[in-house]
């Protein structure tokens, strides 16, 4: 990270935890433990959930406002508080309040995000001085896709997800579908059709073109929402699925494009324009 730029608060005190896209997902074979070995990369959009700390003095955690229907204890923001508390013994606590933007089950990784963000910003709240190599490795117990939203920065990833090498990449405006379904990961990973084989490449590939994504075929077959979205998108944009989710996204060179299609697109689906970025909203000059 450069020295100049550390994770803030936005003016009004709110916290960032942006949206990732994959930009491409490959699922390159197994661990004996079940784990799939993936490539893939990662950017950040500028499309963010809102997150609020209040130190508490009496080491209590707590959920004043989170995404609906988790439970308090198990929101990754209040699991992220506790592991940071038991890890340095910090004997201060916190309310947090989410102001949840981004999509449950949209493969955006809102969750992780959200939870990368509550270490940065207690880390910095109560005053514990870890780096950001310590953040990440803390990141990794609550979800593979967490290290990468405390790095920061546009990311080539390998192994589960955790092994990352930034990458710079063009950053265009992107139009991204949000179907009205969920999409379980678990299921689409436990799918007898997905390819679980694909051939690695090399950062190179992607650059050239390569950056298909291995889920696509199981989640277009099992939800028909996804579906029913992508050939709508795919017959005016290149449409691609980021993750193992139901958002569906198409890069465009300007914004006015990306907008114009949006204002074209059925009201049964969601449906915003982000900015594509190498570095995280979260951090500031």
């Amino acid at each position: 990270m450069s020295s100049d730029l550390v994770p803030a608060p936005a003016v009004d005190g709110a916290w960032l935890a942006p949206a990732k896209l994959n930009l491409t997902l490959r699922i390159i074979g197994r661990r004996a433990d079940g784990y799939h070995l993936l490539q893939s990369v990662f950017q950040f959009i500028d499309r963010c959930d809102r997150l609020f700390f209040e130190p508490r003095e009496d080491g209590q955690v707590r959920r004043s406002q989170g995404a609906h229907g988790v439970p308090e204890e198990q929101d990754l923001v209040v699991r992220a508080a506790r592991l940071l508390q038991r890890q340095t013994g910090c004997p201060l606590g916190v309310d947090i309040r989410v102001d949840k933007q981004l999509p449950m089950g949209g493969g955006l990784g809102g969750g992780s995000s959200d939870a990368a963000t509550t270490l940065q910003a207690l880390n910095q709240l109560w005053e514990l001085g870890l780096g950001m190599d310590q953040l990440a490795t803390l990141g990794l117990e609550l979800g593979a896709d967490v290290p990468v939203f405390v790095r920061a920065q546009a990311a080539w990833a390998e192994g589960v997800g955790e092994k990352l090498e930034p990458v710079a990449l063009p950053e265009p405006w992107f139009l991204v579908l949000v179907p009205p379904c969920q999409v379980a990961t678990a299921a689409v990973f436990r799918d007898p059709d997905l390819t679980r084989d694909s051939a690695p490449i090399k950062i190179a590939g992607f650059v050239e073109g390569d950056d298909r994504n291995d889920c696509l075929p199981v989640v277009l077959r099992r939800y028909a929402p996804v579906a029913e979205a992508f050939r709508w998108l795919d017959a005016r944009a290149r449409a691609r699925l980021t993750g193992t989710g139901c958002c569906l996204f198409a890069a465009f060179e300007d914004q006015s494009q990306a907008e114009q299609l949006r204002a074209e697109a059925p009201a049964v689906w969601s449906a915003f324009v982000a900015k594509g970025c190498n570095r995280s909203p979260l951090m500031q000059a």
